[in-house]
């Protein structure tokens, strides 16, 4: 019987990926390279070797996953209602100034209402109000059109009307990155995780930089159709035997008792199996972007499943059942419904029945510029099918990212590209000429903070190891001093 292969990395090997010279290590592409329902490339059946991961996962266990798959449709049925109910208002809102508290001392940064953490923690999204005053955020966009209009030879997708551009060093982006409040309001997202063993070393209190892309879609578009999805990969959340441990207690038909904002078996987690263009190996604890523009519901935004534990219970667990209805246990076979090697995990209502998704994919309540909209690294998001509002609908994509030490060393390589104005390690033409000749690209002179600057392993100015929490969080700070600085 095939066994998934052990996949932790030693920290020789993460030496390694330190050293790694930045070539053009991934093919040149656009963000449609990672979605097969974007490419128009579908989605070929898997190997016969993959009946073989789910019967190692369900042996023994078979019942128990018809039972918790029963209990799982029931409660499925009844939270949709509210959904639907509620809409938009269903996703939490923060304000930055009213409800996050910040300790002046550490810089530490958390919510103050405990009832507003349930929320978020359920429906794993949140929109963070005036992370950014509104004028610099509208800079920002300035900045990003003229940009753009002075290097015209930018790749975009969709290649005759853009939408999402290959930029990751542009002076919007390093500015908004490293922005002060933006990395408070991280922190806070982050204090809502914690880990159920003691020994992970992994900070929230110290968030890194990931450089991502740009989105500026304008009104009418119907091309940017990005269904719902899941990053982090797709088939190696069975596959890898370490990402598979995050999910343990779903694959055990314990389901309520999973808790999506454990990270102990995410640090060494391998969501990039395959070398998918625009996958990201690096662990985000949230997803996000930060609003340039005003954007309302279907006005070309980000719809979410408000439902975060339920719809990663049906997302783990709907393999083992009948690909046509989703209700005959059918496992050991080779089917992952609308899964694919080198892919992101993309759901639709033929694939997905039971999460109607038709109906529960709710779009984001209405942003202005300034406004930090995120979301948990396992939450099912898509974007409106069109564009129906008046002005463009622009973001900057920027994650909530946790220092680890497998974090670290991708940032060493992260910066590398920087200093070529390569694409980064994870996108399309990574290693290639990406920003390289491009008029007004970015420099460390843009970064808005010396903390923004540390936090994308530039400058000079280590972490300091003085205010820490615990041994273990001095030992990854020195670590992370060796390592980048």
């Amino acid at each position: 019987m095939y066994r998934p292969a052990i996949r932790l990395r030693s920290p020789k090997a993460f030496a390694s990926l330190a050293t790694k010279s930045i070539a053009a290590t991934k093919a040149a592409g656009d963000i449609s390279s990672v979605f097969p329902s974007l490419s128009g490339i579908g989605v070929p059946p898997l190997p016969q070797r993959f009946a073989d991961i789910q019967g190692t996962l369900i042996l023994g266990k078979e019942q128990l996953i018809v039972d918790a798959w029963t209990r799982l449709l029931a409660s499925l049925e009844a939270e949709i209602q509210e959904i639907k109910a509620r809409g938009s208002e269903i996703i939490p809102s923060v304000d930055f100034e009213r409800d996050i508290d910040v300790n002046p001392a550490t810089g530490d940064a958390t919510f103050k209402d405990i009832g507003l953490i349930a929320e978020i923690r359920k429906r794993g999204a949140a929109v963070i109000r005036n992370v950014v005053p509104k004028d610099i955020a509208r800079v920002y966009k300035y900045e990003a059109d003229k940009y753009i209009k002075a290097n015209p030879s930018v790749a975009a997708f969709p290649k005759d009307s853009p939408s999402v551009y290959e930029l990751y060093w542009s002076p919007s982006q390093l500015r908004a990155r490293s922005h002060p409040n933006l990395l408070l309001a991280q922190k806070a997202l982050m204090s809502l995780w914690q880990s159920s063993q003691s020994k992970v070393q992994l900070s929230i209190r110290h968030p890194l930089i990931y450089a991502d892309r740009l989105r500026i879609r304008l009104p009418g578009d119907a091309q940017f159709t990005l269904g719902p999805h899941i990053d982090g990969g797709s088939i190696e959340r069975w596959e890898d035997s370490e990402y598979v441990k995050v999910y343990q207690n779903i694959l055990g038909g314990r389901w309520e008792t999973y808790d999506a904002f454990d990270y102990a078996h995410r640090v060494d987690a391998v969501t990039d199996m395959y070398g998918a263009g625009g996958a990201c190996s690096m662990f985000r604890m949230f997803q996000g972007w930060l609003a340039m523009s005003n954007a309302g519901p279907n006005e070309g935004t980000l719809r979410v499943y408000p439902l975060l534990k339920q719809a990663t219970a049906y997302t783990m667990l709907r393999p083992f059942f009948d690909a046509q209805t989703g209700m005959k246990f059918t496992a050991p076979s080779p089917s992952f419904p609308n899964t694919a090697l080198g892919a992101a995990q993309e759901l639709s209502p033929a694939t997905h029945p039971h999460l109607q998704l038709e109906h529960a994919m709710t779009p984001i309540p209405k942003v202005q510029p300034g406004d930090y909209v995120a979301w948990h690294c396992d939450t099912i998001h898509s974007v409106d099918p069109r564009h129906n509002g008046s002005s463009d609908s622009s973001v900057l994509y920027i994650p909530a990212i946790p220092m680890t030490i497998p974090n670290l060393q991708y940032l060493v390589r992260q910066r590398a590209a920087f200093k070529k104005l390569s694409p980064p390690p994870d996108f399309p033409d990574a290693g290639g000429s990406g920003e390289r000749g491009f008029v007004g690209h970015g420099t460390e002179a843009d970064f808005a903070s010396a903390e923004g600057l540390r936090a994308a392993g530039c400058g000079s100015l280590g972490w300091d190891i003085s205010n820490v929490s615990s041994s273990s969080e001095r030992q990854l700070l020195d670590r992370a001093n060796m390592t980048v600085f």
